[in-house]
């Protein structure tokens, strides 16, 4: 097991959430010492797993844009919504990690969508802005893991890299449980970059007869 250093949990609260679309349920939300990058990363904990059952978790990235705001430049607020019920109805936990833009951060992020507004998609406008196409890293994901006692889980998420790099922290992925597909007229482009670039699990065939424009 890779040798990182142990988080502990710093605070537990129990907070009723409730989504736009009157979906409600409680978490127990915890907060962590130690964590690696010292940002304030937070989980959630979701329903009432059957005794010895396999947790199901998501990494979330925060979305500003998409999970406060609602916009349709991406799928991140969708992805956000359906997690909390799914997670909720088996047992397990949301990370809610502050890695904006995937990792370059909200002002970066924007200054990439007014690229992708002239053609570039999500991948090149970083780039061409100088950044990684995915500067996000999940050691400290694992060490909140690791500290709520999780070793084994079935992971939520489209994206291959996700489950590649908690496994290589020594937190065993037993499955990838493939998310929704929450299409708009504005994020069709962003998420074919997804499935041609960085692999996501997603319907490349069905993505490419729709169309998009600027959002």
């Amino acid at each position: 097991m890779p040798d990182i250093p142990a988080a502990t949990p710093r605070a537990r609260v129990r907070v009723p959430l409730r989504f736009h679309d009157g979906y409600r349920v409680d978490a127990e939300l915890v907060t962590f010492h130690g964590l690696v990058d010292g940002r304030e990363h937070v989980a959630a904990v979701l329903g009432d797993p059957d005794p010895g059952a396999v947790l199901l978790v998501r990494l979330h990235s925060e979305c500003l844009t998409g999970d406060v705001f609602g916009s349709a430049r991406c799928d991140c607020g969708p992805q956000l919504r359906e997690a909390a019920e799914r997670i909720a109805g088996r047992g397990g936990v949301l990370l809610y990690l502050r890695q904006e833009g995937r990792g370059i951060g909200l002002y970066n992020k924007l200054d990439a969508y007014a690229l992708q507004d002239q053609g570039l998609d999500t991948y090149e406008a970083n780039a061409a802005l100088g950044l990684p196409e995915d500067a996000r890293d999940y050691t400290a994901a694992a060490q909140m893991l690791r500290a709520l006692g999780v070793g084994e889980l079935d992971l939520l998420s489209n994206n291959p890299d996700k489950a590649e790099q908690l496994r290589a922290l020594g937190v065993t992925v037993r499955d990838r449980v493939p998310t929704g597909v929450f299409t708009t007229a504005h994020n069709v482009r962003y998420l074919r970059a997804k499935v041609l670039q960085t692999r996501h699990t997603l319907p490349l065939d069905e993505l490419t007869g729709l169309t998009s424009r600027p959002g």
